[in-house]
């Protein structure tokens, strides 16, 4: 444990997310509730150290101006999200390229993740930032190693996370690292989270993952699919429902949704076991025959190719019931 407080030094501009703030900013401060432990110590700063006004028309009132921070040793530097329409702002940026890199840690919750590509901070490093801007960074800065699928993404001292509220799995995740799990689990409860969702975890179920179908036909059966993931759901069967000929749905559920019928059926597979591995005690044949697998063995295979680990070390990390 540090002799002296870790800082976290919070950047405010106007149009931030106020989420993006307030969220990681909750669970750092909450430190200060647990005797004995060295808190961090909040500050938050403008590019005039003047108030700013979030994307939510809330207004915050930064300690003061960006220019007289110095992040060093035991710095976070917080980058939160904004909706970012033209340039960006060169006061933010500039600093971030001139002084990012003197902080211990750099972190960026949803759209923050592009301030620190603009600044050149992830060139050559792995990062995500919410889905909806993925396609964005990956477009305009072509050195990063987009990860779309995260919630975030932890590479050497920069890590960056997904849309909102990802943001406080992340923060978590930072007091655990440096105060230990049950300091870190004791502030989700209190704030009322899940200490449990793993970095790696979607950012969204399968069903946002991919597009909603425009035609009814289609639409109903995504629908279908997520209500019944035991089920046949080959193609032959789901083109049935929707009274096309097996190509023809194959070939407009893709136009349509982004992903074929069988990467679809797989998520929405994936995400029931996941569920059923996290909240209750059926064993791995019983999941496997409620996702639709015929044993555990390809229920394993399914969950290693989509969420990179087998679905018996996903339950003793995330589980909350025991078989």
């Amino acid at each position: 444990m540090p002799s002296s407080p870790r800082t976290v030094l919070v950047l405010l501009y106007d149009g931030v997310q106020s989420l993006d703030v307030t969220g990681p900013v909750e669970v750092f401060a909450a430190l200060a509730h647990f005797p004995g432990r060295t808190g961090y110590a909040i500050r938050t700063v403008s590019p005039a150290g003047e108030p700013v006004r979030t994307g939510s028309g809330l207004t915050l009132v930064p300690d003061g101006e960006l220019a007289s921070a110095r992040p060093g040793p035991g710095t976070t530097v917080l980058v939160p999200g904004g909706r970012f329409s033209g340039d960006f702002e060169p006061r933010l940026t500039d600093w971030l390229r001139t002084h990012g890199g003197g902080a211990e840690r750099l972190v960026s919750v949803c759209t923050g993740g592009l301030l620190l590509a603009e600044a050149g901070l992830l060139d050559g490093r792995r990062a995500t930032t919410h889905w909806n801007a993925c396609e964005r960074m990956a477009r305009d800065y072509p050195a990063v190693a987009v990860e779309p699928d995260p919630i975030y993404v932890r590479d050497g001292p920069v890590a960056t996370s997904a849309g909102v509220t990802a943001g406080i799995d992340l923060a978590l995740a930072l007091v655990e690292e440096d105060h230990g799990r049950d300091v870190a689990l004791t502030i989700a409860r209190h704030l009322v989270v899940f200490l449990r969702r793993p970095g790696n975890q979607a950012q969204f179920s399968a069903q946002l993952a991919a597009q909603t179908a425009r035609r009814d036909p289609l639409r109903d059966v995504q629908q279908w699919i997520a209500e019944h993931p035991g089920e046949q759901l080959s193609v032959e069967h789901l083109a049935a429902r929707a009274r096309l000929s097996p190509r023809h749905f194959a070939r407009a559920f893709q136009a349509e949704t982004g992903v074929t019928p069988g990467r679809y059926v797989e998520r929405v597979r994936v995400d029931h076991a996941r569920r059923l591995l996290e909240e209750s005690g059926e064993g791995m044949a019983q999941i496997a025959r409620a996702c639709g697998y015929r044993n555990p063995e390809a229920l394993r295979r399914a969950f290693v190719r989509t969420l990179g680990q087998p679905p018996a070390e996903y339950r003793r990390r995330f589980g909350t019931s025991r078989p």
